[in-house]
């Protein structure tokens, strides 16, 4: 890995971050706050919140089995993607590498800070080889980026040709792992001491059922995290998400079976497309959603969109031609759209 202070751009590397008024008095007690302009009435939500996130922070370190310093938490994964550009890449100048296909906004995010995005192809399996993602880099490119298990396809990359590229690139590697809880496959977050050029990003959308808090996750080095830090907006997360946050990893137990119930509708759902002469193959996955090659996916997708069900349609993303991305919901709700289509 090149040194950090090299991969960073300059002006945000020398950047003096926004001093908050939380932040300045961080670690002391009180309890008269006159510093922040705030009205003293209507508590608590008068008041601005921890602009670090300390408390949730520990909760998220406890449950993830990661540092706190190697924490950092945003306004959805949304941020903990444009993060990285912002803070590493040169508009105009420098280049991330990409697979695809894979979540659509890695690539908004890179057009958006006008920085050129490289994009490889996975194979006939949806997988990766690292000498491939590697020979697609130069001396600009700053990040790779990752998707295990990937989206749309579903599947977990495979674990050693991660690890080749993390290895052998000198620049950053970023893994979103937003589907890992439904995974076997070991986080990668656990490998953050050995990698410090690893970022691995996760979600409370996803297993945790909080998509409405809008709570992403990065780990990553400290070094990194303290980069992070100093561009972020002062108060990213606000007291309401961070509050129901607490609250859901504070019930682990609830999300393991949340998990396991979606997991055996998730084979029962496979099994079903399987069965129907609309399906001609349903990709193996490790999320909570499974990719379907259909006969004519725009079709079923209208004919579905009829019935009031929605499903999501990549046919127009590479390599999935006729496919139909498929949602793990409630039993009665699986059970609704195989009724709709053996209708079709």
């Amino acid at each position: 890995m090149k040194p950090l202070e090299q991969l960073t751009r300059k002006n945000i590397w020398s950047l003096a971050p926004y001093s908050s008024a939380r932040n300045e008095y961080a670690g002391r007690e009180a309890h008269v706050f006159l510093d922040a302009n705030e009205n003293p009435y209507n508590a608590p939500l008068n008041r601005y919140p921890d602009p670090l996130q300390l408390e949730l922070k520990a909760q998220i370190a406890k449950v993830k089995e990661v540092p706190v310093d190697c924490i950092f938490v945003g306004n959805g994964s949304d941020e903990a993607i444009d993060l990285p550009f912002r803070c590493f890449c040169q508009p105009g100048i420098d280049n991330v590498v990409a697979i695809e296909p894979t979540y659509g906004m890695y690539k908004v995010c890179a057009d958006i800070n006008d920085v050129e995005y490289r994009p490889v192809l996975l194979d006939e399996h949806f997988q990766i080889e690292a000498s491939r993602l590697l020979s697609a880099c130069d001396d600009r490119t700053k990040i790779v980026w990752l998707c295990s298990p990937n989206n749309p396809t579903g599947n977990n990359l495979q674990r050693e040709e991660i690890l080749k590229v993390v290895e052998q690139f000198e620049g950053l590697v970023v893994v979103d792992e937003a589907y890992s809880d439904f995974s076997r496959q070991k986080p990668l977050r656990a490998e953050l001491a050995k990698y410090p050029n690893l970022i691995v990003l996760n979600t409370l959308s996803k297993a945790w059922g909080c998509a409405a808090l809008r709570l992403g996750m990065a780990f990553a080095s400290p070094e990194i995290i303290g980069i992070f830090n100093k561009v972020k907006y002062p108060y990213n997360v606000n007291l309401l998400s961070q509050q129901r946050a607490l609250e859901a990893l504070s019930d682990p137990f609830e999300t393991d079976k949340w998990v396991r119930q979606l997991l055996l509708e998730r084979g029962r759902m496979i099994e079903a497309f399987r069965q129907l002469p609309i399906c001609e193959h349903v990709y193996p996955t490790d999320a909570n959603f499974f990719l379907a090659r259909m006969t004519d996916a725009q079709a079923i997708y209208d004919y579905l969109v009829g019935r009031g069900i929605i499903v999501r349609n990549r046919t127009r993303i590479q390599l999935c031609h006729n496919c139909l991305r498929i949602t793990i919901g409630t039993k009665s709700e699986n059970n609704e759209l195989v009724a709709a289509l053996r209708q079709y």
